[in-house]
Protein backbone atom coordinates (compact mmCIF):
# COMPACT_ATOMS: atom_id res chain seq x y z
CA UNK A 1 0.00 0.00 0.00
CA UNK A 2 1.50 3.24 -1.00
CA UNK A 3 1.61 6.25 1.87
CA UNK A 4 -1.25 8.60 1.91
CA UNK A 5 0.63 11.77 0.16
CA UNK A 6 -0.13 15.02 1.52
CA UNK A 7 1.33 18.34 0.37
CA UNK A 8 1.71 21.52 2.44
CA UNK A 9 1.57 24.67 0.82
CA UNK A 10 3.86 27.69 2.76
CA UNK A 11 5.30 30.86 1.17
CA UNK A 12 7.11 34.04 3.12
CA UNK A 13 5.31 35.00 6.33
CA UNK A 14 3.53 31.82 6.62
CA UNK A 15 2.75 30.80 10.27
CA UNK A 16 4.80 28.33 11.44
CA UNK A 17 2.55 26.06 14.01
CA UNK A 18 0.01 25.66 10.63
CA UNK A 19 2.95 23.42 8.81
CA UNK A 20 4.58 22.37 12.36
CA UNK A 21 1.16 21.06 14.34
CA UNK A 22 -0.26 19.00 11.46
CA UNK A 23 2.58 17.69 10.10
CA UNK A 24 3.91 16.19 13.66
CA UNK A 25 0.34 14.61 13.92
CA UNK A 26 0.26 13.11 10.38
CA UNK A 27 4.05 11.74 11.40
CA UNK A 28 3.01 10.61 14.63
CA UNK A 29 0.05 8.73 13.47
CA UNK A 30 2.27 6.64 10.11
CA UNK A 31 1.56 6.08 6.75
CA UNK A 32 1.79 9.87 5.45
CA UNK A 33 4.19 10.94 3.43
CA UNK A 34 4.93 14.66 4.08
CA UNK A 35 5.52 16.84 0.74
CA UNK A 36 6.14 21.07 1.62
CA UNK A 37 5.90 23.06 -1.55
CA UNK A 38 6.62 26.96 -2.02
CA UNK A 39 6.42 29.62 -4.43
CA UNK A 40 10.12 28.79 -4.95
CA UNK A 41 12.22 25.58 -3.02
CA UNK A 42 14.59 26.21 -0.57
CA UNK A 43 14.46 28.27 2.62
CA UNK A 44 11.39 29.70 3.47
CA UNK A 45 10.81 32.25 5.96
CA UNK A 46 7.81 32.03 8.76
CA UNK A 47 6.38 35.39 10.25
CA UNK A 48 7.89 34.84 13.34
CA UNK A 49 11.57 34.69 11.42
CA UNK A 50 11.58 30.67 11.77
CA UNK A 51 13.03 29.26 8.20
CA UNK A 52 12.26 26.53 6.85
CA UNK A 53 13.32 24.03 4.04
CA UNK A 54 10.47 23.77 0.91
CA UNK A 55 11.55 20.56 -0.75
CA UNK A 56 9.58 21.76 -3.88
CA UNK A 57 8.43 24.63 -6.10
CA UNK A 58 5.16 24.52 -7.74
CA UNK A 59 6.97 25.20 -10.70
CA UNK A 60 8.48 21.64 -10.05
CA UNK A 61 6.46 19.69 -8.57
CA UNK A 62 3.39 18.21 -10.83
CA UNK A 63 -0.10 18.92 -9.25
CA UNK A 64 -1.46 15.22 -9.56
CA UNK A 65 -0.92 12.29 -7.15
CA UNK A 66 -1.57 14.55 -4.03
CA UNK A 67 -4.15 12.90 -1.75
CA UNK A 68 -4.58 15.94 0.73
CA UNK A 69 -3.70 19.33 0.25
CA UNK A 70 -3.40 21.69 3.05
CA UNK A 71 -2.74 25.25 2.74
CA UNK A 72 -1.00 27.18 5.93
CA UNK A 73 -2.15 30.72 6.91
CA UNK A 74 0.02 33.57 8.15
CA UNK A 75 0.90 37.21 7.51
CA UNK A 76 1.97 36.71 4.16
CA UNK A 77 -1.09 34.78 3.05
CA UNK A 78 -2.22 38.20 1.66
CA UNK A 79 0.90 38.66 -0.78
CA UNK A 80 0.50 35.34 -1.49
CA UNK A 81 -2.82 35.23 -2.70
CA UNK A 82 -1.64 37.64 -5.48
CA UNK A 83 0.78 35.20 -6.57
CA UNK A 84 -0.83 33.52 -10.18
CA UNK A 85 1.82 30.75 -10.19
CA UNK A 86 1.12 29.55 -6.40
CA UNK A 87 -2.68 30.19 -6.95
CA UNK A 88 -2.66 28.29 -10.49
CA UNK A 89 -0.80 25.40 -8.59
CA UNK A 90 -3.19 25.11 -6.02
CA UNK A 91 -6.31 25.39 -8.29
CA UNK A 92 -4.49 22.29 -10.11
CA UNK A 93 -3.71 19.77 -7.28
CA UNK A 94 -6.90 20.50 -5.77
CA UNK A 95 -9.09 19.16 -8.76
CA UNK A 96 -7.11 15.85 -8.39
CA UNK A 97 -7.06 15.67 -4.76
CA UNK A 98 -9.14 13.80 -2.19
CA UNK A 99 -9.24 16.23 -0.34
CA UNK A 100 -7.92 19.93 0.12
CA UNK A 101 -7.84 21.92 3.69
CA UNK A 102 -6.86 25.57 4.78
CA UNK A 103 -5.46 26.17 8.05
CA UNK A 104 -6.38 29.37 9.64
CA UNK A 105 -5.62 32.56 7.03
CA UNK A 106 -4.99 29.66 4.43
CA UNK A 107 -8.88 29.98 3.84
CA UNK A 108 -7.73 33.13 1.85
CA UNK A 109 -5.72 30.62 -1.18
CA UNK A 110 -8.37 28.16 -0.81
CA UNK A 111 -11.03 31.33 -1.94
CA UNK A 112 -8.85 33.30 -4.34
CA UNK A 113 -8.22 30.02 -6.44
CA UNK A 114 -12.29 29.65 -6.72
CA UNK A 115 -12.34 26.41 -4.42
CA UNK A 116 -14.51 28.20 -1.76
CA UNK A 117 -17.32 29.83 -3.72
CA UNK A 118 -20.83 28.23 -2.14
CA UNK A 119 -19.03 26.12 1.06
CA UNK A 120 -19.48 26.81 4.71
CA UNK A 121 -15.88 27.52 5.96
CA UNK A 122 -13.89 28.90 9.02
CA UNK A 123 -10.66 30.41 9.60
CA UNK A 124 -8.98 32.64 12.57
CA UNK A 125 -11.65 34.57 14.55
CA UNK A 126 -9.62 37.94 13.78
CA UNK A 127 -9.86 36.78 10.01
CA UNK A 128 -13.08 35.84 9.51
CA UNK A 129 -14.64 39.24 9.01
CA UNK A 130 -12.66 40.53 6.16
CA UNK A 131 -12.80 36.90 4.70
CA UNK A 132 -16.31 37.17 4.35
CA UNK A 133 -16.42 40.45 2.86
CA UNK A 134 -13.47 39.72 0.05
CA UNK A 135 -15.23 36.75 -0.80
CA UNK A 136 -19.12 37.03 -0.60
CA UNK A 137 -19.83 33.75 -2.22
CA UNK A 138 -17.99 32.03 0.76
CA UNK A 139 -20.19 30.81 3.89
CA UNK A 140 -17.73 32.25 6.91
CA UNK A 141 -18.32 30.86 10.06
CA UNK A 142 -16.45 32.19 12.49
CA UNK A 143 -17.29 30.19 15.66
CA UNK A 144 -16.15 26.35 14.94
CA UNK A 145 -12.47 25.42 15.22
CA UNK A 146 -12.63 23.25 11.87
CA UNK A 147 -15.43 22.73 9.16
CA UNK A 148 -15.85 19.98 6.79
CA UNK A 149 -18.00 21.05 3.44
CA UNK A 150 -17.70 17.74 1.28
CA UNK A 151 -14.16 17.12 0.84
CA UNK A 152 -13.00 20.67 1.88
CA UNK A 153 -11.94 21.31 5.14
CA UNK A 154 -11.16 24.39 6.85
CA UNK A 155 -10.04 25.06 10.07
CA UNK A 156 -9.65 27.72 12.92
CA UNK A 157 -6.18 29.83 13.58
CA UNK A 158 -2.78 28.33 14.42
CA UNK A 159 -3.05 25.55 16.72
CA UNK A 160 -6.33 24.57 15.84
CA UNK A 161 -4.86 22.81 12.78
CA UNK A 162 -4.03 20.00 14.92
CA UNK A 163 -7.53 19.23 15.63
CA UNK A 164 -8.49 19.24 12.00
CA UNK A 165 -5.39 17.17 11.54
CA UNK A 166 -6.38 14.32 14.17
CA UNK A 167 -9.94 14.43 12.43
CA UNK A 168 -8.40 13.65 8.92
CA UNK A 169 -5.78 10.53 10.86
CA UNK A 170 -9.48 9.73 12.47
CA UNK A 171 -11.01 9.47 9.40
CA UNK A 172 -8.23 7.25 7.21
CA UNK A 173 -7.08 5.48 10.38
CA UNK A 174 -10.08 5.31 12.75
CA UNK A 175 -10.73 6.45 16.06
CA UNK A 176 -7.88 4.24 17.99
CA UNK A 177 -4.62 5.45 16.07
CA UNK A 178 -6.53 9.23 16.36
CA UNK A 179 -6.89 9.07 19.92
CA UNK A 180 -3.26 7.66 20.51
CA UNK A 181 -1.92 10.34 18.90
CA UNK A 182 -3.92 12.77 20.79
CA UNK A 183 -2.80 10.70 23.87
CA UNK A 184 1.31 11.49 22.65
CA UNK A 185 1.28 14.75 22.16
CA UNK A 186 -1.07 15.86 25.04
CA UNK A 187 -4.11 17.24 22.81
CA UNK A 188 -7.95 16.66 22.70
CA UNK A 189 -8.93 14.04 20.31
CA UNK A 190 -11.94 16.39 20.05
CA UNK A 191 -11.28 20.23 21.69
CA UNK A 192 -14.28 21.29 23.86
CA UNK A 193 -15.89 24.39 22.79
CA UNK A 194 -15.11 26.63 20.02
CA UNK A 195 -13.29 30.06 18.91
CA UNK A 196 -15.57 32.31 20.94
CA UNK A 197 -13.65 31.61 24.43
CA UNK A 198 -10.68 32.85 22.89
CA UNK A 199 -11.89 36.27 21.35
CA UNK A 200 -13.36 37.74 24.56
CA UNK A 201 -14.16 41.64 23.92
CA UNK A 202 -14.82 41.29 19.87
CA UNK A 203 -18.38 40.61 20.07
CA UNK A 204 -20.04 43.53 19.41
CA UNK A 205 -19.84 46.77 17.94
CA UNK A 206 -18.50 49.99 20.25
CA UNK A 207 -21.02 52.39 21.37
CA UNK A 208 -20.84 55.56 18.38
CA UNK A 209 -23.38 57.92 21.09
CA UNK A 210 -22.96 59.22 24.83
CA UNK A 211 -26.82 57.94 25.62
CA UNK A 212 -25.56 54.83 24.86
CA UNK A 213 -22.05 54.94 25.90
CA UNK A 214 -23.40 55.79 29.54
CA UNK A 215 -25.06 52.06 29.57
CA UNK A 216 -22.75 50.09 28.47
CA UNK A 217 -20.46 52.01 31.14
CA UNK A 218 -22.84 51.23 33.78
CA UNK A 219 -22.79 47.25 32.48
CA UNK A 220 -19.07 47.16 32.79
CA UNK A 221 -18.63 48.73 36.28
CA UNK A 222 -20.98 46.36 38.16
CA UNK A 223 -22.05 43.30 36.21
CA UNK A 224 -23.35 42.01 38.81
CA UNK A 225 -26.00 44.66 39.10
CA UNK A 226 -29.83 44.29 37.97
CA UNK A 227 -29.22 46.27 34.80
CA UNK A 228 -32.88 45.24 33.70
CA UNK A 229 -34.24 47.67 30.41
CA UNK A 230 -35.70 50.47 32.54
CA UNK A 231 -32.42 50.64 35.06
CA UNK A 232 -30.18 51.17 31.69
CA UNK A 233 -32.53 53.57 30.10
CA UNK A 234 -31.93 55.74 33.06
CA UNK A 235 -28.53 55.40 32.94
CA UNK A 236 -28.94 56.80 29.02
CA UNK A 237 -31.69 59.37 29.94
CA UNK A 238 -33.82 57.65 27.49
CA UNK A 239 -37.19 55.68 27.43
CA UNK A 240 -37.17 52.03 27.37
CA UNK A 241 -38.34 51.22 24.11
CA UNK A 242 -35.68 54.31 22.34
CA UNK A 243 -32.76 52.49 24.64
CA UNK A 244 -33.94 49.34 23.35
CA UNK A 245 -33.81 49.89 19.67
CA UNK A 246 -30.58 52.25 19.95
CA UNK A 247 -28.82 50.28 21.82
CA UNK A 248 -29.50 47.28 19.28
CA UNK A 249 -28.35 49.80 16.28
CA UNK A 250 -25.45 50.75 17.80
CA UNK A 251 -23.93 47.41 19.29
CA UNK A 252 -25.66 44.94 17.10
CA UNK A 253 -26.88 42.99 20.14
CA UNK A 254 -30.16 43.51 22.01
CA UNK A 255 -29.31 45.01 25.85
CA UNK A 256 -30.03 41.82 27.32
CA UNK A 257 -27.56 39.74 25.33
CA UNK A 258 -25.26 42.12 25.94
CA UNK A 259 -25.13 42.28 29.94
CA UNK A 260 -25.22 38.31 29.56
CA UNK A 261 -22.02 38.46 27.38
CA UNK A 262 -20.22 41.45 29.91
CA UNK A 263 -21.28 38.56 32.60
CA UNK A 264 -19.82 35.76 31.31
CA UNK A 265 -16.89 37.79 30.43
CA UNK A 266 -16.54 38.89 34.57
CA UNK A 267 -17.01 35.51 35.36
CA UNK A 268 -14.38 33.91 33.00
CA UNK A 269 -12.01 36.44 34.37
CA UNK A 270 -12.74 34.74 38.39
CA UNK A 271 -12.38 31.81 37.06
CA UNK A 272 -9.09 32.32 35.71
CA UNK A 273 -7.52 33.74 38.44
CA UNK A 274 -8.98 32.54 42.00
CA UNK A 275 -10.27 29.53 43.08
CA UNK A 276 -14.18 30.60 44.47
CA UNK A 277 -16.51 28.37 43.85
CA UNK A 278 -18.53 28.69 40.48
CA UNK A 279 -22.04 29.28 43.07
CA UNK A 280 -20.01 32.37 44.44
CA UNK A 281 -19.15 33.59 41.12
CA UNK A 282 -22.67 32.85 39.84
CA UNK A 283 -23.93 35.34 42.64
CA UNK A 284 -21.55 38.18 42.35
CA UNK A 285 -22.06 38.14 38.72
CA UNK A 286 -25.84 38.60 38.40
CA UNK A 287 -26.35 34.80 37.53
CA UNK A 288 -27.92 33.80 40.62
CA UNK A 289 -27.58 29.95 40.22
CA UNK A 290 -24.59 28.12 38.70
CA UNK A 291 -26.83 26.54 36.83
CA UNK A 292 -27.44 30.00 35.15
CA UNK A 293 -23.98 30.10 34.73
CA UNK A 294 -23.28 26.93 32.97
CA UNK A 295 -26.40 27.79 30.66
CA UNK A 296 -24.68 31.26 29.94
CA UNK A 297 -20.90 29.88 29.30
CA UNK A 298 -22.83 27.14 27.05
CA UNK A 299 -24.22 29.58 25.25
CA UNK A 300 -21.59 32.27 24.73
CA UNK A 301 -18.64 29.91 24.79
CA UNK A 302 -19.76 26.24 24.49
CA UNK A 303 -17.95 25.16 27.14
CA UNK A 304 -19.34 24.69 31.23
CA UNK A 305 -17.03 26.88 33.75
CA UNK A 306 -15.67 23.90 35.19
CA UNK A 307 -13.78 22.76 32.39
CA UNK A 308 -13.25 26.40 31.30
CA UNK A 309 -11.34 26.90 34.86
CA UNK A 310 -9.36 23.83 34.21
CA UNK A 311 -8.39 24.86 31.03
CA UNK A 312 -7.03 28.49 31.52
CA UNK A 313 -6.72 28.96 35.19
CA UNK A 314 -3.84 31.26 35.60
CA UNK A 315 -0.63 29.11 37.20
CA UNK A 316 -0.67 32.12 39.34
CA UNK A 317 -3.93 32.01 41.03
CA UNK A 318 -5.51 30.41 43.93
CA UNK A 319 -5.38 26.54 44.89
CA UNK A 320 -6.46 24.01 42.33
Amino acid sequence: MHPHRIAFVIFDGFQSLDLAGPHEVFQQAGGYDCVIVAPASGPVHSGSGLPVHAGHAVTALRPEGIDTLIVTGGTGVHTARHDPALIGWIAAAARGAGRVASVCSGAFLLAEAGLLDGRRVTTHWARAERLAREYPAVTVEPDPIFIRDGHIWSSAGVTAGMDLALALVEEDRGQQVALDVARHLVLFLRRPGNQSQFSVGLWSMQPSSDPIRRAVTAIHADPGARHDISGLAAHAGLSPRHLQRRFTTELGIPPAAYVERVRVEAAQRALENGGDPVESIARRYGFGTAETLRRSFHRCLGVAPSDYRDRFRSTTGGPR
